[in-house]
Order: C-alpha cells, then structure tokens, then sequence
C-alpha cells in the first residue's frame, strides 16, 4: 500500500509540474481545440467608457431652417368630359369624339422656394398641363402662380408668385458634398395632410437607367416619399438643399424605402436657364444609338462593352454631315470616354450648340475620329 502512494503522489507532482510548465511557456498548447477545452479568448476593440454614452441627436434645426421654404402647390385644369362617357357601349362605338360639359381635374405637390423675390422650384409632373396653379406657403398664404419654364426631360419647373413682401428662400448646399450614409430629410405635403418632415440616410448616389426621365443622375434615399411630395425639399442635416423629391419605387403607392431625388447641382443648373430663357438648351447631333451587349461586342468584334452603337443617323443632321454611320461605334466625346448609351446622351446635352467637338469612332474595328457640328437638341412633344 505505501508503495502505491509513493506512486500516485510522484504521479501527480510530476503532473503538476508539467501543468505549470507548459501554462508558463506555452499556453497556446492549453487553448480551445474543437471539441476539447476551453474555449479561446477573441480579441475585440472596445470603446472607452466616456465613447459608450449614448447621445440623443435632434434635427430640430434643420427642420426649422427648411420648412418655411418649402411651399404646397395645388392645380387645376379642365378637360371635357364626353357624354355618356361610363357607358362603355357607347364608348365602344363613339369612343371620345363627342365633347361633354367641361369638368376640373386637381392635383397636389410640393415646391421649394429658391429665391426672396418669388421663384419656386417644383417638378414638371406637378404642373404639367395645368391651367391654374396656386402655392400656399407655411404661414397660410396663398398666391397665384405663373409658369416661367419647365423641363420635361429633367420633370423640373420654375414657377413665379408676387409678394408684398421678400420671401424666405431655401439655402442650397454646395455642390459635391452628399455621400452615401449622410442623413437627409425629406419635406413635402403627402396625401395632402399637410407640412410633413421624414428622416432617412442617402442610400446611394448618381442612380440612372431608371426609365424616369430622359437625363437621370438620382440621388437615393430611404426617407419616406409619398404622392404629394413631389418637388418637395431634400435636405442635409443642416437644412441646406440637397435635392429636389421626384419619385419612388413602390409596389402599394406608399413608401417602400426606396425614394430618388434630383440632386441640386442639375436642379440648378436648369433652374438658371429657365429663369434665364425659358427654355433648357442642350446639345444634340442626331442620332439613335442603344448599348452594346456581349453578342453586339461580340458581332462587332469588339472587347468589352463600353460605347453606344449608333443605330441610326438623322438624315442632313450634324452626324449625318460629319459622315457618322449606322454601325459606328461611339467611343468618346470631346475626349471623354462614353460607358453606355445614357452617359453618350448626357455628354452630348453637355455641350453648346454652335460649336465643334471631336468624336471618336470604331468603324469596322478601326478607330477614327470626326468632327461634328453640335446642333440645339429639339424640345421634346408635349404629351
């Protein structure tokens, strides 16, 4: 028995030692292993005490700044109702020829005001076809309003009030200083209610092939837009202008969280031509084109799939006189490179008409270059 003690306690010192031998010079040895162990401590980054208080943030300001500038819009227009124009046997065979008792139609939106003497911004979808628009203001008053020009292809207008007194306009934010994840907030007048603020982050930038409007450069937003918001004000958290409301993407007609806004680098620069001219000029060479595709890169014997292929050539337009050809494959305009269809379309409305820019071409795989001609882009037909 004395023997088998002497064992068992030599064992365990021996043990012991080994514990504490390996624990001191390698502990790794000792460390979780699937199955077996304990499990290994994780490294984390943890912030300091004074960094972990919770702070409560307010856009108070910024609301305050922003919404005496934005403004409700309400129009009308008449249109002739056809008699008997629920009866669909009589529409089956006379459809909409015959003229009934004039009837009013209303709409609602939003508008923002860009100047103290009474220019607001609003989209063209709003007062599109209208034949009277009223704006109401924060404070209750309510003014006529004149058209002064729209846009169809940015669905951007300018309208006139007149005031005894200056208004107070909205403060435009400078331009390239929006990032995806900065918190905005969208004003407007949703359902008509009333004077709403909705709160939401910039969920992404420069959104195009939209089928929105013909020159898109979105800006995205999860800030909730309804109808009514329309020409509505996006605003950074200082309150400054960052984009005029224009659509959403929605499967209900509510919000869905997904909202776009024409940023105000292009709300401005339209603005300044309609209050200006009237009207918006833009580039135009005519021509159709359509992206490529891998089976047109393909066909063309091209790498890659940037370019716009032209798909047609206005007969006696600009490209026509420089000698563009269908087929042709639009590589840059005046030495910028063109990525699709929709950048092409927008390089083009960039320049002036009256002056001469370069084209690169791919013609039958061999780059050429042409001059052309920049013409007046033509108004588009009003619907």
């Amino acid at each position: 028995m004395k023997r088998l003690w002497l064992i068992f306690a030599q064992t365990v010192t021996i043990s012991v030692a080994a514990l504490f031998v390996v624990q001191t010079l390698k502990p790794e040895w000792l460390s979780f292993r699937p199955g077996i162990g304990r499990p290994q401590v994780v490294a984390i980054q943890q912030a300091r005490e004074e960094d972990a208080k919770r702070v409560t943030t307010s856009f108070a300001e910024a609301a305050r700044a922003a919404l005496p500038t934005v403004v409700h819009i309400f129009t009308s227009q008449e249109v002739r109702q056809p008699p008997f124009s629920d009866d669909p046997l009589f529409r089956r065979f006379f459809g909409d020829r015959f003229g009934g008792e004039p009837q009013r139609q209303s709409g609602l939106g939003s508008g923002v005001v860009v100047s103290a003497d009474g220019f607001v911004l609003t989209n063209n979808h709003v007062v599109e076809s209208a034949d009277a628009i009223e704006v109401a203001l924060l404070d209750g008053r309510k003014f006529e309003a004149r058209l002064v020009g729209a846009d169809p292809e940015s669905d951007l207008a300018v309208l006139k009030i007149s005031s005894d007194k200056p208004l107070t306009p909205i403060t435009f934010a400078p331009p390239n200083t929006l990032h995806v994840g900065d918190v905005v907030l969208a004003i407007g007048n949703p359902f008509g209610v009333g004077q709403t603020v909705t709160h939401g982050i910039v969920s992404a930038l420069g959104r195009t092939h939209l089928g929105i409007n013909t020159f898109e450069d979105f800006i995205q937003t999860d800030a909730a837009i309804n109808p009514g918001n329309s020409g509505g004000a996006l605003v950074d958290s200082n309150g400054r202008l960052v984009g005029i409301n224009t659509a959403i993407f929605s499967q209900s007609g509510g919000s869905m969280g997904i909202g776009f806004a024409i940023p105000v680098s292009l709300a401005k620069n339209v603005m300044e031509q309609i209050v200006k001219t009237g009207t918006v000029t833009r580039g135009w060479i005519g021509v159709e084109v359509q992206d490529m595709t891998p089976e047109l890169a393909e066909s063309f014997g091209v790498k890659g799939e940037e370019g716009a292929l032209i798909a047609g050539v206005m007969r006696n337009g600009p490209a026509d006189k420089a000698g563009v050809r269908p087929g042709d494959i639009l590589l840059s305009v005046a030495g910028k490179p063109v990525k699709d269809a929709q950048v092409m379309l927008e390089l083009i409305a960039a320049l002036p008409p009256g002056e001469k820019a370069k084209f690169g071409l791919l013609r039958e795989g061999k780059p050429i270059e042409v001059e052309i001609a920049i013409g007046k882009r033509p108004q588009p037909p009003r619907q």
